[in-house]
């Protein structure tokens, strides 16, 4: 139980980090993204990076849904679901993030 309020609250941040990246906020980004961004390009790479980071946060909440839906029901099926859930949802966001990387950053690296 302890371990799906964690991982909640880790989506609950990943989510506010993904708003603050999509007000043109990119600060908590890593030196090297924030550098190779042109000024004009801040804020439609802070909007693509935030939309990324809030997908992750939201299926990281809903794993810690549908998992606590294991816990009281004991049906092993809603942890697989919410696995399901969590790896699209991580995989999605990812792709957005390395695209925004790409186009804006012209590399991941």
């Amino acid at each position: 139980m302890f371990g799906l309020v964690v991982s909640a609250i880790i989506g609950v941040v990943c989510i506010l980090i993904g708003i603050s990246n999509r007000k043109g906020n990119i600060s908590m980004l890593h030196s090297y993204h924030r550098n190779r961004v042109s000024e004009e390009d801040i804020l439609p790479y802070g909007k693509e990076i935030g939309l990324g980071m809030i997908i992750i946060g939201c299926s990281i909440i809903l794993f810690s849904g549908i998992s606590l839906l294991t816990e009281i029901t004991n049906n092993e099926l809603f942890s697989l679901i919410a696995t399901g859930v969590m790896l699209i949802g991580i995989s999605a966001g990812s792709v957005i993030l390395f695209k925004a990387m790409i186009k804006y950053n012209k590399g991941i690296f």
